[in-house]
């Protein structure tokens, strides 16, 4: 799980909501430090290197524009989150163009202050570890290291590409869409003895059902209106070598019989045709979903499932592989420089604190897509505006549904207020994301970007029931 970094420091002349966004720092784990006016805090930000502002616009004394300038003299790099009750587009836009990191008006959601909050000090981080965007995967003779990255993740991958592309097995890849499961498919070809003949990929969710059987198989001439000729199958086309099954969930049960059948016999009828015909094909096949699963509903063969699982490949997906990220990131910047004829020199700190956070629910194709437009709309660097990415993440539809809570008493410090409304807040988006997740703590601290232990301590204090229709089909993780 991601750490944040050390501190945050609070800016704003009222007292009690210093404090208020304190302890909603301290319940994420993230330090902070206060300040009521201008020059305390710029000499805090001398001082004690915080990570992140956040810093109120109206104050007495020097004014938080004049702080955000001063800030950026001592620390051009540093984010600074504008905060004020006064809305106003001109401030807003005096303020990013000074250098703020993000401009919010309060009352504000306080899950959207910590989305921004989060964003903010992960490019931070990467810019405090310096990390290089031009990292280059250490084993630059492997085509996956090249093509996906260096992690830890794209390691494990090649050992198993290695592992089996020598043998016959038959593989099964699964991934998310847009994670590469065809080019893990070309890797296990390419290092298998098979190298040297066809690679045939076929899209089984791309062609239609009463034409898949004519597209694999083949068909003879007259064996239906508009067969005017005989013509070959993808299996003829992939004998010697490797066919390869992308989405084969797809496949209608009638063809699924047919191919298990094929497996077995090691032979082939053309449509129309009576004549068997030897094939010699090692069989890879993916897909986006649990195909165990998908056999236990029925809506693919066990005995076909039994046949094809003789070694599975599981592709993480891309927001698991922060490294990844950030590699292929650079690596579509510079095409998309040269396809373009731009010099876009990287990106700033709150790009990269939006590419790391952000969900990626379309893995690198959407990485990639985002990334081109990016660098089309981009001057020097490619900026967090430039990023054309919403956030996928946030299980509250409405983010002012969460707040909708009755009256408070006006005896209530605000301290107290904004308290019992974070519970309110928290309660209903653990909620809502474990039931989303099957009950599952892991998957859910993933989405929300918390550890696991937070999410099992608040799901203990809120009282939150993990019931038998959450864990339906699933693994309670906790």
């Amino acid at each position: 799980m991601r750490e944040f970094p050390d501190r945050v420091l609070l800016v704003d002349d009222e007292k009690d909501f210093c404090a208020v966004l304190s302890h909603l720092m301290t319940r994420e784990g993230v330090e902070s430090l206060m300040a009521h006016d201008g020059e305390t805090a710029l000499k805090i930000v001398r001082l004690r290197e915080p990570d992140l502002l956040i810093l109120d616009v109206i104050m007495p004394g020097i004014n938080g524009m004049e702080v955000l300038r001063r800030v950026k003299e001592v620390d051009g790099n540093l984010p600074v989150i504008m905060i004020t009750g006064h809305a106003g587009i001109h401030e807003a836009v005096e303020a990013i163009r000074a250098g703020a990191y993000d401009y919010l008006v309060k009352p504000f959601d306080p899950l959207e202050l910590m989305k921004v909050v989060r964003q903010a000090l992960a490019g931070r981080a990467l810019n405090r570890k310096n990390f290089n965007l031009s990292i280059q995967p250490q084993d630059t003779t492997h085509p996956l290291r090249q093509l996906m990255g260096p992690s830890d993740a794209v390691s494990r991958l090649i050992s198993d590409v290695e592992r089996v592309g020598k043998s016959s097995f038959a593989v099964i890849i699964l991934g998310e869409t847009g994670t590469g499961k065809e080019l893990v498919a070309r890797a296990i070809h390419t290092t298998s003895t098979r190298r040297n003949a066809p690679f045939v990929p076929v899209d089984c969710g791309a062609i239609p059902e009463t034409l898949l059987e004519s597209e694999l198989f083949g068909f003879e001439k007259g064996a239906f209106t508009g067969a005017e000729v005989r013509k070959s199958g993808k299996f003829e086309a992939a004998h010697g070598g490797t066919l390869f099954l992308d989405e084969i969930s797809n496949m209608p049960l009638s063809s699924q019989a047919r191919l298990l059948r094929v497996l077995q016999e090691k032979t082939i009828y053309r449509l129309g045709g009576n004549k068997p015909l030897a094939i010699d094909v090692r069989l890879l096949v993916a897909s986006n979903r649990n195909l165990e699963a998908a056999a236990a509903s029925g809506s693919l063969r066990r005995d076909l499932f039994y046949r094809l699982n003789e070694f599975r490949i599981e592709i993480p997906p891309l927001r698991d592989r922060e490294e990844d990220i950030l590699y292929l990131s650079k690596r579509f910047l510079d095409s998309t420089n040269k396809e373009l004829r731009k010099d876009v020199k990287g990106f700033s700190d709150s790009a990269l604190g939006t590419l790391v956070t952000y969900e990626w629910p379309g893995n690198v194709r959407q990485l990639q897509s985002t990334i081109r437009r990016a660098v089309l709309l981009a001057d020097e660097v490619v900026k967090k505006e430039n990023l054309d990415v919403k956030d996928a993440s946030n299980p509250v539809s409405d983010p002012t549904d969460a707040l909708e809570v009755q009256a408070l008493p006006n005896v209530l410090s605000l301290k107290e207020i904004v308290r019992k409304r974070t519970i309110t807040i928290e309660r209903e988006v653990l909620t809502q994301v474990l039931s989303k997740t099957g009950g599952n703590k892991a998957k859910a601290a993933r989405l929300l970007q918390i550890d696991y232990k937070t999410i099992h301590s608040k799901v203990r204090e809120y009282g939150i029931t993990i019931n038998k229709e959450y864990n339906r089909g699933g693994r309670d993780h906790g």
